[in-house]
């Protein structure tokens, strides 16, 4: 029942536009009533986020489960992609929606909701995490809002395409930015390589006059190049 309603709603959408179909109109294509409707969705709004309470409380206990070992910007990544994952599973229905919260801007609020509770959760873990670490809480904040704003980066650019393209690649690219950029590396990881590496910076102080043949010569000397 709970899918039919998705269904129907997601019919009359495109058809009579977003602001224009009413619950009556959903459970009555759905051939339901409107108790049975809102025993599963408390308001319109959520029929069009039908799986977002599920995906948080799947991540909620992901990350619960974590262990002390667990890296924890690793974790909060890893979390993050089972958003991911619940977009995949129906690529089709998360473009429709992507596309029809674009054009409604009561959509677009909730979304923005949504995302902060996802970001919240994620906050949450990591203050655990962090609560012995200078500016723990801070570090904290920073860390989640990174994670979501990569994530839904990778995300929507994946659902402009219309879901073309491989996500979990797209996903896998922005999250890793943000473990290079706030992770701690793993024990034996080798040395980044020499050209990801900050390039040295050299100061070279001389007297105004100075021909640039002898400033090029001091910064090869400095630099210790022939």
């Amino acid at each position: 029942m709970r899918d039919a309603l998705v269904a129907a709603a997601f019919r009359l959408f495109p058809e009579r536009g977003y602001e224009q179909t009413t619950v009556d109109d959903i459970v009555a294509l759905a051939g339901v009533g409107r108790r049975s409707f809102f025993r599963y969705f408390p308001s319109k709004e959520d029929v069009v986020f039908p799986d977002h309470e599920r995906c948080l409380a799947d991540m909620t206990a992901f990350l619960a489960d974590g262990t002390a070992e667990d890296e924890p910007v690793r974790r909060v990544c890893d979390a993050a992609r089972l958003v991911l994952r619940m977009y995949a599973e129906n690529p089709t229905f998360s473009v429709q929606r992507y596309r029809l919260t674009k054009k409604v801007p009561g959509l677009r609020a909730y979304e923005l909701s949504v995302v902060w509770r996802y970001e919240r959760a994620l906050a949450e873990y990591l203050r655990g995490r962090f609560g012995g670490r200078p500016d723990g809480s801070l570090r904290a904040d920073v860390i989640a809002a990174a994670v979501v704003a990569a994530h839904n980066n990778a995300l929507r650019s994946w659902l402009r395409s219309a879901g073309q393209g491989d996500a979990d690649t797209a996903v896998d690219h922005a999250l890793g930015f943000v473990q290079a950029m706030f992770g701690d590396a793993p024990p034996g990881a080798p040395a980044a390589p020499a050209e990801e590496r900050e390039e040295d910076v050299v100061v070279v102080i001389s007297r105004r006059g100075t021909p640039m043949w002898r400033v090029v010569r001091e910064i090869e000397s400095t630099l210790g190049h022939d």
